[in-house]
């Protein structure tokens, strides 16, 4: 079921994502050669909690952490633990608060020092795609609208969308309908509407569509080994176009 959000709702998801935003501008002092991911992670729930918040993610199916913290050939739900963020790493974050009865939920991905050709063509790529799938989300505009442009610009790229994972509504609950596939035909699928909120996130990798699951049941990682970029806003579906809630401008780090 779409739940449409009311005015009210939508200004509570607006101070939970600007809360969000600072926290993603807040750890991004902390991404650098050298940083520990489980250490992000701390200062991140440490961060969500003191603005009287709480991680969507921990303790979701069983989830142990505030973030996904995803290098590399990782495409999302990295755990994080020990990994050492290395020069010319690309570091996907993914996190989402609970704040007043709703959820909000962004990433990006980071690139560490100086990296090669091939990630940083990916991450601008996903990054790029990302502004390009919204800008599709428009009243009477279909879920298969925002697919198609984001799978259009990536593979003009010779990049894949991956086909396992796709953005969702999103609301009371961390994943509401729609789901909102990088992939699709246009014209098809629900037809957007005013007060519909969405995360749309495409997940992007160099090489070949297919992901598997490690043994911990919870990291994604590309079948080839190459690596994986991602990004993610929360929006609303406005009378006119949408408002993206989330927001990159605290990041430090910012590569855009």
């Amino acid at each position: 079921m779409i739940v449409i959000k009311t005015r009210t709702e939508i200004e509570i998801m607006q101070e939970g994502a600007e809360i969000l935003s600072q926290m993603f501008g807040y750890i991004s002092q902390f991404i650098k050669p050298g940083a520990i991911a489980k250490d992000i992670d701390y200062y991140a729930e440490k961060f969500i909690l003191q603005k009287n918040a709480l991680p969507s993610f921990k303790g979701y199916h069983g989830y142990p952490a505030t973030l996904c913290i995803s290098p590399n050939e990782q495409v999302v739900h990295g755990i994080p633990g020990d990994y050492v963020f290395k020069e010319s790493d690309i570091i996907s974050i993914d996190g989402g608060i609970f704040y007043k009865g709703y959820h909000v939920d962004m990433a990006y991905t980071f690139i560490i020092g100086k990296t090669d050709e091939l990630k940083k063509k990916l991450v601008n790529a996903t990054y790029k795609a990302l502004y390009i799938g919204i800008k599709k989300a428009v009243p009477g505009a279909t879920i298969g609208d925002i697919g198609y442009a984001i799978q259009s610009y990536i593979e003009s790229n010779n990049f894949n969308v991956v086909r396992d994972l796709v953005g969702h509504g999103i609301g009371k609950n961390l994943h509401e309908d729609p789901q909102v596939p990088n992939f699709g035909e246009p014209g098809t699928g629900v037809k957007l509407a005013k007060g519909m909120t969405l995360a749309i996130e495409p997940m992007v990798n160099a090489g070949k569509k297919e992901v598997i699951n490690l043994k911990d049941k919870w990291t994604v990682v590309t079948a080839d080994g190459l690596p994986s970029a991602h990004f993610e806003h929360t929006i609303v579906i406005t009378e006119n176009g949408n408002k993206i809630l989330t927001t990159y401008k605290y990041i430090k780090n910012n590569n855009y």
